[in-house]
């Protein structure tokens, strides 16, 4: 099977029609359909339904785009390789990384690449965790700063998990909230307020400590903006759970933090195909994310 008319393929599926895939790389709209109708011949059978509205892909052209993505991130790791085997004078690390970790572990680990090797670049995508590791799959980000919580296993789709490290969880409330400046106090005695939660995992996080509590939590906001949830909480609108980097990141001056143990803790790390660690760029951004 040509590879090249199978990465023509994976951008024609990516893209959702011909037309918009012959953009993309430059050619003719007949060129392209020249080539996707040789690969057809030479896989037997058809791999995408053609209608005025784009393309569809049939069950063995899913099955084959499975395997274009997983082809086009070792093609790119290849080049990487070719192109950084010289003191790393050149390369490209494409990341995902989740909104905190955005903001306080990447920028840091990026000036420190940049002065170790100022001739690599870096493209960041912003994406929370699902989504990063999904891009790492597709072949469409060599690295994913990902996390879990309370060191629950990180669905990783078969790639290399390295845990760089944890933070805890910490409570945040609202200017004259009844806890500001209390003693101790449990998951329990938040079983009346109203909740602001955030992503998927964040707010699952939430969930399971009040399932512990025996109540459920009476959910009013839904953000995955640090920001904007601290600026919720800070007018009264309800509590939040966040992360100690997202804290980091932004802190509101009317925000209140209690910090306790019994609100959990989530684990980072990166995500990253098996062998790629072994392209020098890649290693490299490995390597500064891993300082402490």
């Amino acid at each position: 099977m040509d590879p090249r008319r199978l990465m023509i393929f994976r951008e024609v599926a990516r893209a959702g029609s011909i037309s918009a895939a012959a953009r993309s790389l430059g050619w003719t709209q007949p060129a392209v359909s020249q080539h996707l109708s040789a690969l057809e011949r030479q896989a037997g059978c058809a791999l995408l339904l053609r209608s005025p509205r784009g393309v569809e892909l049939t069950e063995p052209g899913r099955v084959l785009l499975a395997r274009a993505d997983a082809i086009a991130g070792q093609l790119h790791m290849a080049d990487e390789e070719l192109a950084t085997l010289t003191d790393l004078r050149a390369g490209r690390v494409r990341l995902a990384a989740y909104p905190s970790g955005a903001a306080t572990l990447v920028p840091r680990a990026v000036a420190a690449l940049r002065r170790q090797h100022p001739d690599v670049e870096v493209a960041l995508t912003q994406a929370e965790p699902p989504e990063a590791v999904a891009m790492v799959q597709a072949g469409d980000a060599d690295l994913a700063l990902a996390f879990s919580y309370d060191e629950e296993p990180l669905d990783n789709g078969g790639l290399v998990w390295r845990m760089l490290g944890s933070e805890a969880v910490d409570l945040i409330v609202g200017p004259g909230h009844p806890l500001v400046g209390g003693g101790t106090f449990s998951v329990g005695d938040l079983a009346e307020e109203q909740w602001i939660v955030g992503c998927e995992r964040c707010r699952a996080h939430a969930v399971a400590l009040c399932d512990e509590a025996a109540f459920e939590p009476d959910v009013r906001h839904v953000s995955d903006d640090y920001v904007v949830v601290q600026n919720l909480v800070a007018v009264g609108l309800g509590i939040a759970l966040l992360p100690r980097s997202a804290l980091e990141a932004f802190r509101h001056p009317d925000v209140e933090v209690r910090r306790s143990t019994v609100l959990g803790s989530r684990t980072f790390g990166i995500v990253h195909p098996v062998g790629a660690e072994t392209v020098p760029a890649t290693a490299a951004m490995i390597a500064v994310l891993s300082e402490p």
